[in-house]
C-alpha cells in the first residue's frame, strides 16, 4: 500500500484530542445503534428521512430541482412522490453506512444477492479493472459487497474532519481481502499506477467535479459537467470497464449487486462522445431504480457560458 492510499487509514496520536471527543462519541452511538437487526434500521433510517423531509434544506431543494429538472414529464404530484422516497433512502443510507464499516462479513453477505460476478473475473490477469461506480445512496453496502467478493481499491474525497476521514478510511477497506488500497480522488497517479498492476478499482464519474478535467456531456438531456477520467483511466492503463449497480430490495430482503459485461469499443478517443457513453449508461440504471440515486447532489453545479444557476433560489445560490 502506498504512503499517499494509506494515509487516512493510520491512526495518529492527534485524533485522541479533547476537540474530537464529542465527535468519538457520536461516532460510537452510531456504531451501537447499527448492532440492531436489519428490518429495525429500515424503520429507523424510515423515520430520519421523513422527519428530515418536513423541514426546508438547501439539500432539499437541490434534490427537488435535480427531478424536476431530469423528470419535466412528470406531474408535480409525482416529482414530490419521488423527492419523498428519495429522503427515506437518504435515511435509511445512514445506517446503511454503519452497516457497511461496522457490521462483519459474515452478517452483511446474508444481505446481499450477486448477479454478473463472473464479468468481473473473467478480465483476464494483469489487466486492470474500472468498476464504473454510481452515487446510488446504497454506496456503501454496494462497494462493501463487491469488495467482499473479489479485491477492490476505491477512490475517495477525504473529509474535512481527520477523526471522520478516519473512521471512513478504515470502513471502507474493512470488507476487503486485506490489501485494499483506497486513494484521494486527487491521487491520479496512485490511482493510474494500481490499474497498471492489474488491480479493480471503484471510480464514480457521476458528479460535477468542475471543467479542469472535463467538458459539458448532457445528462438526461441537460448539459452537466462530466470528467472524462474514465475514458482516460482506460486508454493509458488498457483497463477494462465493468459497469455494476446495487440496489435496496424492498422490504428486508437485503441488496442487489449487478455486475454488467465491460464496455466493448471503449473509449473511441472523442471526449465528448465518451463522457457522452458514460452518462447515458448512468441514466439507464438510475431509470431502474431512480428513488435510491443521490439526488442532493448538485449535479448541474457547473453551467455553460450564459446560461444561468439552476440552483439559484430566489437569489440565492445553495451550498
Amino acid at each position: 500500500m502506498t504512503d499517499k492510499a494509506s494515509k487516512g487509514t493510520k491512526f495518529r496520536a492527534e485524533l485522541l484530542h479533547p476537540r474530537h471527543w464529542l465527535l468519538w462519541l457520536g461516532l460510537g452511538l452510531w456504531r451501537l445503534i447499527t448492532m440492531l437487526p436489519f428490518s429495525v434500521l429500515v424503520l429507523l433510517g424510515t423515520g430520519i428521512g421523513l422527519l428530515v423531509f418536513r423541514f426546508p434544506s438547501s439539500r432539499k431543494r437541490i434534490a427537488q430541482k435535480n427531478i424536476e429538472v431530469c423528470f419535466p414529464n412528470l406531474s408535480s404530484n409525482e416529482q414530490h412522490a419521488l423527492l419523498r422516497k428519495n429522503f427515506i433512502n437518504m435515511g435509511i443510507a445512514i445506517m446503511e453506512v454503519g452497516m457497511a464499516w461496522w457490521w462483519s462479513k459474515r452478517r452483511l453477505k446474508k444481505l446481499i444477492s450477486y448477479d454478473g460476478l463472473e464479468h468481473l473475473t473473467s478480465v483476464p490477469d494483469g489487466q486492470g479493472t474500472m468498476l464504473l461506480g454510481i452515487h446510488f445512496t446504497t454506496l456503501e453496502v454496494g462497494g462493501a459487497a463487491v469488495a467482499m467478493a473479489t479485491q477492490m481499491d476505491g477512490m475517495y474525497r477525504a473529509h474535512g474532519n481527520p477523526v471522520y476521514d478516519y473512521v471512513q478510511a478504515c470502513g471502507r477497506i474493512s470488507k476487503g481481502s486485506g490489501d485494499t488500497m483506497v486513494f484521494e480522488r486527487r491521487d491520479v497517479r496512485g490511482s493510474m499506477r494500481a490499474l497498471k498492476n492489474g488491480r479493480t478499482l471503484w471510480y464514480g464519474p457521476d458528479q460535477d467535479y468542475g471543467l479542469v478535467q472535463g467538458l459539458f456531456a448532457p445528462f438526461f438531456g441537460v448539459q452537466a459537467a462530466t470528467v472524462y477520467a474514465t475514458a482516460r483511466f482506460a486508454e493509458k492503463t488498457g483497463a477494462a470497464v465493468v459497469p455494476f449497480t446495487h440496489i435496496r430490495l424492498p422490504g428486508s430482503r437485503g441488496y442487489k449487486v449487478t455486475i454488467y459485461p465491460q464496455l466493448k469499443s471503449f473509449p473511441v478517443g472523442d471526449d465528448l462522445i465518451d463522457a457522452t457513453r458514460i452518462n447515458q449508461l448512468i441514466e439507464k440504471f438510475i431509470l431502474v431504480q431512480p428513488d435510491q440515486y443521490l439526488w442532493a447532489h448538485r449535479r448541474f453545479k457547473n453551467r455553460p457560458d450564459g446560461e444561468a444557476d439552476i440552483y439559484d433560489f430566489d437569489g440565492v445560490q445553495s451550498d
